[in-house]
């Protein structure tokens, strides 16, 4: 089994798994664990559904047939990105893009080409399982902050049992679809989706860089 740094270093988001399907022990013993993630006061704001199999395959065809038709995408019930990004984040995001797209070998410019790309993201990049993180529509910016550490959690454990996943905010612009399929309770905002599932073997394997460390930490010492 992985330790904690090995989990760290090999996590990242993977596009192209294969059907293998995840064993359902391995899930929920990841999940039991998961939720000893930090969370302020022990609210424990996340609320995770776990879609497989039948269910799965019918959202995935639910998210296919939006696109075939053009179905525009569900009003946003929060802002991802603010609309005007600042350095350096502006330019660490389209570093992102051409080194996603590039590996694909996607030129700039081809628009029509990214968009199918991205359309990998509502047929789970091939997955056989999806989780779908949703909070209270009446909680604040700290509790999304600990569902954040939950879903880093379950990311760094699912490595641990030799298992990739890949985190999607892409889902919540399909969040119509996927209440669909899942029921939530009216009070739930889809925050994310993702992906989990064993990496398909002809995969690309290029990663996306990190800042160095003097431009996102400073040391404060004597």
């Amino acid at each position: 089994m992985l330790d904690v740094y090995e989990a760290v270093t090999s996590r990242r988001a993977v596009r192209s798994f294969s059907d293998r399907p995840v064993p359902r022990e391995v899930l929920e013993r990841v999940l039991a664990t998961a939720v000893r993630a930090p969370s302020g006061s022990n609210l424990q704001p996340w609320h995770a559904f776990v879609v497989t199999g039948a269910p799965l395959a019918d959202l995935k065809k639910r998210a296919a047939e939006r696109l075939a038709t053009g179905d525009p995408w569900d009003e946003p019930e929060y802002e991802m990105y603010p609309p005007v990004l600042r350095s350096p984040y502006r330019e660490r995001r389209a570093a992102f893009g051409e080194q996603r797209y590039g590996a694909l070998g996607i030129a700039r410019d081809d628009l029509e080409a990214r968009q199918r790309a991205a359309a990998g993201n509502w047929d789970c990049f091939g997955a056989p399982a999806a989780l779908f993180c949703y909070l209270d529509r009446g909680l604040g910016r700290p509790q999304w902050s600990d569902a954040g550490m939950f879903l880093q959690t379950v990311m760094l454990l699912l490595r641990a049992e030799g298992v990739h996943s890949c985190p999607q905010m892409a889902w919540a612009k399909f969040h119509r679809t996927v209440a669909e399929i899942v029921a939530p309770p009216a009070e739930l905002l889809l925050f994310c989706g993702m992906s989990i599932g064993y990496e398909d073997a002809a995969a690309d394997r290029s990663r996306t860089g990190r800042a160095p460390l003097a431009e996102t930490v400073t040391f404060v010492d004597g």
